[in-house]
């Protein structure tokens, strides 16, 4: 991991610039959301990834700046929206913006982001930058849309599961790779390598998020815990738990997550249950078959340091505790 971390260090204070000047030319409130938002505690996994994968296909330019953190600017505009929809306290380890700023502000804010990256993506000229950066943000919506229905009519279904956090999570982490290959070289069959490299991270990535919940304090997390039974979200370590109960058992249990009428010390029980079955682990199992797919993708590429990175990238999803 030596060297994912030395090449974090390296591209972190680029990317951090980048969006302080671009956050810094913004106006008024929206400038005050979107620095809220940006400049607390953040991986920038995705820039990060659209760097690697351009310089893995041999882009040594600097103007991969833009692009790179234009998805972190997508990426923070649907956490705004995201906390709005979730009600949710923290984001990050501070205050979700909206609790700051007001609702209203925040999704203004976030659609100011959104336009702003898709203005950076297009400000390079290549067609195919802007459809797979406006695809990457049709997909994650779908997603989101397709969780709030599994909210109000949840089911124990791993295949809407999974829909749900291909979408929401996964596209985007495909994106950030495919743009940083887009730049780089008119190959499709490249762009498909690291495209379908994200893809299978972003899956393992958001299993491994929905393994922590059940698993890790708010203050490891940044988010509160056992958040995601609170809100409703029916994820994989909770589908394991349903699957172990009777089917009445199980149904009475959906009925009541649906009808928000589940009581705090039977939530606390469910939550018990799942840490004492060890669901977490059992969903970061499955996160591991996944890291194991994305690092195959990348067989295609040419040797070198971003290949390696690109690997050491996917098995840390596997390890991070927040």
């Amino acid at each position: 991991m030596i060297e994912l971390l030395a090449y974090f260090k390296k591209e972190l204070p680029l990317i951090n610039d980048f969006l302080d000047q671009e956050t810094g030319k913004l106006e008024g409130l929206v400038k005050d959301v979107a620095r809220h938002v940006l400049l607390a505690p953040g991986k920038r996994i995705r820039p990060v990834l659209t760097i690697l994968s351009a310089r893995g296909l041999g882009y040594g330019k600097d103007d991969i700046y833009p692009l790179a953190g234009s998805l972190e600017l997508l990426h923070a505009a649907t956490l705004l929206h995201d906390d709005i929809l979730d009600d949710a306290d923290l984001r990050r380890g501070v205050e979700a913006s909206h609790l700051v700023f007001g609702t209203t502000e925040t999704i203004l804010a976030g659609d100011v982001l959104l336009a702003l990256a898709n203005r950076i993506g297009a400000d390079y000229g290549k067609p195919r930058i802007s459809s797979v950066l406006a695809s990457g943000i049709m997909a994650t919506v779908e997603g989101e849309i397709l969780e709030i229905a599994h909210i109000s009519e949840p089911l124990m279904d791993r295949d809407t599961y999974m829909d749900i956090i291909i979408g929401k999570t996964a596209r985007l982490i495909e994106t950030s790779c495919r743009l940083g290959a887009i730049l780089a070289s008119d190959d499709r069959a490249m762009e498909d390598a690291v495209g379908n490299f994200g893809l299978n991270m972003g899956i393992a990535f958001q299993l491994v998020d929905d393994a922590l919940d059940y698993e890790s304090p708010s203050d490891d997390t940044g988010k509160p815990e056992g958040g995601d039974l609170k809100e409703g979200k029916i994820t994989l370590p909770l589908i394991l738990y349903l699957e172990m109960l009777q089917e009445k058992e199980a149904e009475q249990l959906l009925a009541e997550i649906k009808n928000r009428t589940l009581a705090d010390d039977k939530r606390e029980h469910v939550l018990a249950g799942i840490r004492k079955h060890g669901l977490g682990a059992r969903t970061r199992t499955y996160a591991a078959e996944y890291v194991e797919k994305a690092k195959s993708c990348l067989d295609p590429l040419p040797e070198g340091e971003e290949k390696q990175v690109l690997k050491q990238a996917a098995d840390f999803v596997l390890t991070r505790k927040k």
